[in-house]
């Protein structure tokens, strides 16, 4: 049995164990036949082409988790940004872990997706909000038509978070080959301020796939900063596709991180419903070995005065793979629009690859846009300076490196995130820099 006949057989025994009462019962029966009819993703498709997912989906994965494992903090540390005071939404293979979480509902909802979806106090806002914005192709709406847990994020009006909120998701090896759905839904209410940072970790070598989807609305003059790492095991996989829709006066921010993991596929979507707003997505991608990133970025400007700011830096060693595809599309009514976006790579092995595609589609004519991306090697004039000021090759080159990076860590918000992400890039690069960035 395929994987995809496996998870369409596994539908009919997922919907014995939920309430078919529940407000979005409808929505994840038509979401399944979607999934049915369109099954995953191949290289014929265009948005795919760079990008196979044949390796990943021939493993026999446990849709559903047979046992429970409980972590202990001391254990599992390392994963969190422990050095400040934050929210934490924790699953472990799935469900959720109550000790090792801390949500509120004091003035603002930091919950779980079950509890949004099952109790008749949330249900305006899963009316309003879920799946609203999320495309229908095979992989999101599989996703849906499995959405029963994940993070449940509503920030009333007028709020600034007082600290940032962490979603991460454990995979222990309990099982042999284990499948992840998770669902996250974050709206973001008129005037409020919200960081949130994401992170999916294995904690074995067992084959992990992950398929997650989140949504994310920022209303009118709303800041989310979104953060994103992705540094798992070389055997586990994500396909992460986030969904954002803006409304007038609001910034979004999401920066992605990809060091780890065997194939990571990217996709993120912003959606301009307004004016006088901002969207901006950076990333870093430094992967070696055999792994595989892919990102696939579309900001669709609708409406007049905004912004919108792409810039993604990769480096490729070993037989590495990395893809970009990104598109601006601006509407005949969107006059006046900004819109940048750059994607630099450096290959430091003869044998890694990348393959880019940024791409303009441009209806108005009083707009200011420009795309470009630039594939290379270390500048061998800024190497010799460097040696010859006494600096060994090794470390001359993960100088160049950092300074590669910079201005991607230079706008992250949380001093905490940039000092990880420094040491995960000097790890990655191995070497000891003894300064941060």
């Amino acid at each position: 049995m395929s994987l995809k006949e496996k998870l369409v057989t596994s539908f009919m025994a997922f919907e014995d164990t939920i309430d078919v009462h529940s407000p979005i019962h409808d929505i994840r029966t038509e979401a399944i036949k979607t999934f049915e009819n369109e099954g995953f993703p191949s290289k014929k498709e265009e948005a795919w082409k760079y990008t196979s997912l044949n390796s990943i989906l021939k493993h026999d994965y446990s849709v559903f988790p047979k046992h429970e494992n409980a972590l202990e903090f001391k254990d599992v540390k390392k994963y969190f940004i422990h050095e400040i005071d934050s929210y934490k939404i924790i699953f472990i293979d799935g469900k959720y872990s109550s000790h090792l979480s801390q949500t509120t509902h004091d003035g603002i909802d930091i919950c779980l997706m079950s509890s949004a979806l099952n109790k008749p106090k949330y249900r305006l806002i899963i009316e309003n909000y879920f799946n609203k914005i999320t495309t229908k192709d095979g992989l999101s709406s599989l996703n849906t038509a499995f959405s029963a847990e994940g993070a449940y994020i509503h920030i009333p009006k007028n709020k600034l978070v007082d600290k940032p909120i962490q979603i991460i998701h454990f995979s222990t090896g309990n099982e042999a080959a284990l499948m992840l759905q998770p669902r996250n839904l974050v709206v973001v209410d008129e005037n409020s301020h919200v960081q949130i940072i994401e992170r999916h970790q294995s904690l074995t070598n067992n084959p992990v796939l992950t398929n997650s989807v989140t949504e994310i609305f920022a209303n009118k003059r709303a800041i989310v900063d979104y953060y994103k790492i992705q540094n798992d095991k070389e055997n586990a996989s994500l396909i992460d596709s986030t969904f954002i829709n803006q409304k007038d006066g609001s910034l979004a921010k999401v920066h992605t991180f990809s060091f780890g993991g065997k194939l990571i596929r990217n996709n993120l979507n912003f959606y301009q419903n307004g004016e006088r707003m901002d969207s901006v997505m950076k990333g870093i991608t430094i992967i070696g070995k055999k792994q595989h990133v892919d990102h696939n970025t579309l900001v669709h400007h609708i409406e007049p005065n905004c912004e919108s700011h792409q810039d993604y830096k990769g480096i490729f060693d070993d037989s590495s793979t990395g893809v970009f595809n990104g598109k601006v599309v601006v509407n005949k009514e969107a006059q006046k629009t900004n819109a940048f976006q750059s994607n630099n790579n450096i290959l430091i092995s003869d044998k890694a690859s990348i393959n880019t595609k940024p791409q303009l589609e441009i209806y108005a004519d009083d707009v200011k846009c420009s795309h470009g991306c630039t594939i290379g090697q270390l500048d061998d004039s800024a190497m010799f300076y460097l040696r010859s000021r006494g600096i060994p090759e090794k470390e001359a080159r993960a100088l160049l490196m950092f300074a590669f990076s910079n201005n991607v860590l230079d706008s992250v918000k949380i001093p905490e995130i940039k000092n990880r992400i420094t040491k995960i890039i000097a790890n990655k690069l191995g070497v000891n820099i003894g300064f941060d960035l």
